[in-house]
């Protein structure tokens, strides 16, 4: 199945296969959210198969919407097919734009609609293994400790997330 995602070019946003607008390097809508319980943050390790960044932690779930896809009805969606779970509330939080090298000569560049959503531990979570191998819910400064320890476990989008759009993302509270 083909995936068409917004990409800007030449200044206006156009439909764009998503492998072709990784492989050039366009700037893209995408879409990325953190499930919170209390001070902890669930992650995702990506599975295997992903062609890019496979078996590296994430935040909860990170995509693109479709063309012509709102942000948060991206969100809920992939939220459920990624990871099987319905019905969280979403807070949209700001909007983020990044570039990074993810290998295997792709490049994301986006721009990045950032929600989080609360739940609570005991979240009933069914991921999909052709997209998620594992979950695990780690305390924040716990995984902000760990990313700076040891970059190579994680995503770059989720390390450019912490230490440049922190405060955009989580309460405040949480960065004390």
């Amino acid at each position: 199945m083909t995936i068409e995602i917004p990409a800007w070019i030449d200044g206006r946003l156009v439909p764009v296969e998503k492998l072709a607008a990784h492989r050039r390097g366009l700037r893209h809508k995408a879409v990325s959210v953190f499930v919170l319980d209390g001070d902890r943050v669930l992650l995702q390790r990506r599975a295997t198969g992903k062609y890019h960044t496979p078996g590296l932690w994430a935040n909860t779930c990170c995509t693109h919407p479709h063309w012509g896809e709102d942000a948060a009805t991206c969100a809920r969606r992939r939220l459920g097919e990624e990871l099987g779970i319905p019905g969280l509330s979403l807070t949209r939080r700001d909007v983020v734009e990044y570039r990074a090298d993810v290998g295997g000569g792709l490049t994301e560049h986006e721009v990045v609609d950032l929600f989080t959503a609360e739940a609570d531990a005991d979240l009933h979570v069914a991921p999909d293994p052709e997209e998620v191998m594992a979950t695990e819910w780690v305390a924040l400064d716990a995984l902000r400790r760990d990313v700076a320890a040891r970059p190579g476990r994680y995503t770059p989008w989720l390390r450019i997330y912490l230490e440049d759009h922190a405060e955009r993302i989580f309460p405040a509270a949480l960065l004390t």
